[in-house]
């Protein structure tokens, strides 16, 4: 008994050997910041990346490489074939009107009928000539890898000319920004690893 008064004394804690201990929770040095709250809708997992060759059945497909003055690549093919999204991503912008007008011949509306498409990877692909628009398709909205965004056509300054897919490959910019639209890089690589069965992202050039 003596021993455990003694040991109160030295501690000046009010010491019972028959209380539990309380251990005090370690206090936050100033300098730290705050733990940041999770948010409460998190952003899904990134997915793997795959492609498709954005015609369907490929085997109809035409095209070689090399454009006119920027880089883009006319797929030849059957009216009515199958344009595809190439990766899974956001529908970026959609024309279902042929606005195009050969006295004028306005840069902005030689596409006709098109789709541009947003990846999963932060490229845009764009497909115009199209003879229709998928129905239903509208900006905003989701797709995946090879679904149906449209159908090969003459729409637009292919008007007259073999039916074709003018496939772009460029980086984001805002709605109308036609002249980037079209195409930065050039396609051609990318189609032949995609129809091979390949999985190759396009680099944008910073």
């Amino acid at each position: 008994m003596l021993a455990l008064l003694l040991g109160a004394a030295c501690r000046g804690d009010g010491f019972r050997p028959d209380a539990t201990p309380i251990v005090p929770s370690p206090r936050p040095s100033p300098s730290a910041s705050p733990s940041p709250t999770p948010p409460l809708d998190p952003s899904p997992e990134p997915r793997d990346l795959t492609y498709a060759f954005p015609l369907r059945p490929s085997s109809v497909a035409d095209y070689s490489q090399g454009h006119h003055d920027y880089p883009a690549t006319d797929i030849f093919a059957p009216l009515g074939t199958r344009f595809v999204a190439t990766t899974s991503g956001v529908v970026d912008e959609l024309s279902r009107h042929d606005r195009w007008d050969p006295s004028v011949d306005d840069p902005a509306t030689r596409g006709g009928l098109y789709v541009s498409l947003i990846g999963d990877d932060g490229v845009r692909y764009y497909g115009a000539h199209l003879s229709s628009v998928a129905s239903g398709l509208r900006a905003g909205e989701r797709v995946e890898r090879g679904q149906l965004l449209g159908r090969v056509g003459d729409s637009g300054n292919a008007r007259g000319i073999s039916p074709h897919l003018h496939f772009g490959i460029s980086h984001p910019t805002f709605p109308g920004d036609w002249e980037v639209r079209r195409g930065e890089v050039d396609p051609y690589p990318y189609l032949e690893a995609w129809r091979r069965g390949r999985d190759r992202t396009p680099v944008l050039e910073r």
